[in-house]
């Protein structure tokens, strides 16, 4: 058999959240039909992850539905992996960065009417955790490149800086305006709309159940069960004597 999909999502007291995460799930099941694929939530919304383990059972990937490494994909999935000792479990990737979520990030400025050549500041949550901020200026630096050359400024909601209205600010103090955001962000939630709420220009939708989105849930699954079946490979004691 093969594992069960737990997807991860973090939670969120905007009730739009949990139903954008689900219509996502919805595609990856319609690209995978039999595939188990089930979700948990780190915190906010049920089920909670804890609780949708004990009812898997064998073996599991989580696919952290987070955009970057950060505390929640380090240590929150880590231990809630190691509380339920009935099942093997990978952790894959978070989702960022990818040049798919990249491709989901252009088609959502698009519909918010970006217009070729205006710069553009690239929204995040934040973290305290350097990984994650490191993760989000790959991600403003390929966003860059697939918007022609345009400025791309990586900024976040908290624990991190610039700020998204700072970095607003910065663009059009150097005589860049109409400043677009990009939501970098899975669902909608209270930093999505305040990073929004920022912009000059057009503001993107979070990403959301975009198709390029489901795409990579089951890249970084599959990614994770090749980790998972891929035997240990055991050094003979002359290699280890000699290397």
């Amino acid at each position: 058999m093969q594992p069960t999909l737990v997807a991860v999502a973090h939670g969120s007291r905007d009730p739009r959240a949990p139903h954008t995460v689900e219509t996502l799930l919805e595609r990856v099941r319609e690209l995978r039909p039999r595939l188990d694929v089930r979700l948990g939530h780190i915190e906010l919304n049920q089920p909670l992850l804890d609780d949708t383990l004990d009812q898997v059972s064998g073996a599991a990937v989580l696919v952290p539905l987070l955009l970057g490494r950060g505390t929640h994909v380090k240590r929150d999935l880590p231990a809630s992996a190691a509380r339920a000792g009935h099942l093997r479990i990978r952790i894959a990737a978070p989702l960022g960065p990818h040049p798919l979520l990249v491709e989901a990030l252009y088609e959502r400025l698009v519909e918010a009417g970006w217009s070729a050549g205006s710069p553009v500041v690239l929204a995040s949550a934040g973290s305290r955790d350097p990984d994650s901020a490191a993760d989000a200026r790959v991600t403003a630096a390929l966003l860059g490149e697939r918007l022609g050359g345009v400025p791309v400024v990586a900024a976040y909601a908290s624990a991190a800086s610039p700020t998204v209205p700072d970095a607003v600010r910065a663009l059009a103090a150097r005589g860049r305006h109409r400043v677009a955001v990009a939501s970098y962000f899975t669902a909608p939630g209270r930093f999505a709309t305040q990073c929004a709420a920022a912009a000059q220009g057009p503001a993107a939708a979070p990403l959301g159940a975009h198709p390029a989105l489901a795409r990579l849930v089951l890249r970084r699954y599959d990614e994770a069960v090749a980790a998972l079946a891929a035997p240990v490979r055991r050094e003979h004691p002359l290699e280890l004597a000699t290397a």
